[in-house]
């Protein structure tokens, strides 16, 4: 074992061990329980409605007939293995990257990618906000998502300061080589854009490449099983040649994995060597003009663009005619009233405070009610209620 970076590892011994394990409120205590911080973070998520509801989420292919092809859930559990093996080997803290690599997409939208930009076009045009998944995730821990304690009070999923930050943080997206965690701690809410900052942990870093690590290998192999790339494996097959051979999703995995850990130290952060870093860059090229960017992918999120905003304008017009809108959309309606049953105007007592995430007579609160409200929707289901209002 490398264990290189075992003196940072988020864990007593390290310096920032009270701020990476706060909690914006006291977390209930238990005289049996055994877990630790990070052991508690991730059962809570484990619980929750937005991490079961991800199984039916897009990954990046929308409503595949093969059973075979990633959904999110799997695409969370390859990112927890890549980053518990990463982490593990680098002497870091595997329970904390457990716990942000199983939440990390605790606030994609259904449909993928492409739901997210349309819910951030609704977003912008009607409260100014940009929607994107990683604050979107946070807002789900911190707002949304609801447990009862042991008292059978409903209390949000409070969870420790570096797994908060792990999701906000983790975007994927990443085209720089070398990645270290950001020294300062931040009030959360400061992020303004995915990527904006760094993570707080190394932990974090590690679930953050992990994410990329897992989407690149994995989207060619479905794109693969479902014929996408028929007339374009020659070309694959020029960027996947390595020591002569033609390597498959597992070996190329396997590769970045090892590459990333043999050439990450403290100094430089999280890094590949340039020859692999190379690859990573002719992998992502090579995905965005043949997978993601395909006619056949953009006409598919014109559907969904229908799709979204007909939910969310049948839900909008609700606000100024509730019993048209309940005649109209009767089941839309009484699924939307009970989610916000939770939040609306009521008085929630959590450490003897009230809590009241919407305000009635604010007009864009209700609008962004809905936003969280259709951004928790998987795709069979978003797709069912959107047949409702339209008579089908």
């Amino acid at each position: 074992m490398r264990n290189i970076l075992q003196n940072y590892a988020a864990n007593e011994n390290n310096s920032n061990w009270n701020n990476i394990i706060k909690r914006e409120k006291q977390l209930y205590k238990r005289n049996n329980d055994i877990r630790s911080d990070f052991e508690r973070d991730y059962t809570r998520i484990i619980h929750s409605t937005a991490y079961r509801r991800l199984k039916h989420k897009t990954q990046v292919f929308f409503m595949p007939e093969n059973d075979h092809i990633c959904t999110r859930i799997e695409h969370v559990v390859l990112v927890e293995s890549i980053s518990y093996t990463i982490a593990k080997y680098l002497g870091l803290n595997t329970e904390l990257t457990k716990a942000i690599a199983t939440a990390h997409d605790i606030g994609h939208s259904p449909f993928g990618h492409m739901g997210e930009r349309i819910l951030s076009e609704i977003s912008m045009n009607d409260i100014g906000e940009r929607f994107w998944h990683e604050k979107n995730g946070l807002d789900m821990v911190d707002k949304i998502e609801l447990l009862e304690d042991p008292e059978g009070n409903k209390q949000n999923l409070n969870l420790t300061y570096a797994v908060r930050d792990g999701i906000i943080s983790h975007c994927g997206e990443i085209d720089e080589n070398m990645l270290k965690p950001r020294e300062e701690v931040i009030d959360l809410k400061e992020y303004k854009t995915p990527n904006q900052y760094s993570p707080y942990t190394w932990e974090g870093c590690v679930v953050k490449i992990a994410d990329k690590i897992s989407y690149l290998g994995r989207d060619i192999a479905d794109a693969i099983t479902l014929g996408v790339l028929d007339g374009h494996l020659t070309e694959l097959y020029d960027i996947l040649k390595f020591n002569g051979k033609i390597i498959n999703n597992t070996v190329l995995t396997n590769h970045m994995i090892y590459d990333l850990c043999e050439n990450s130290n403290p100094e430089q952060g999280l890094c590949f060597s340039p020859e692999t870093f190379k690859l990573i860059n002719d992998i992502k090229k090579f995905n965005y003009k043949n997978i993601y960017l395909t006619d056949k992918k953009m006409s598919s999120m014109e559907y969904i663009r229908f799709v979204l905003t007909g939910l969310y304008n049948a839900l909008k017009d609700s606000y100024k005619n509730r019993e048209k809108a309940e005649e109209l959309y009767p089941e839309l309606m009484k699924d939307f009233e009970n989610f916000l049953n939770d939040y609306w105007n009521l008085e929630r007592k959590i450490n003897n405070k009230n809590d009241i995430l919407f305000n009635m007579e604010n007009e864009k609160d209700y609008y962004r009610a809905i936003i969280y409200y259709i951004s928790g929707m998987t795709d069979n289901y978003a797709i069912k209620m959107f047949n409702k209002i339209i008579g089908f």
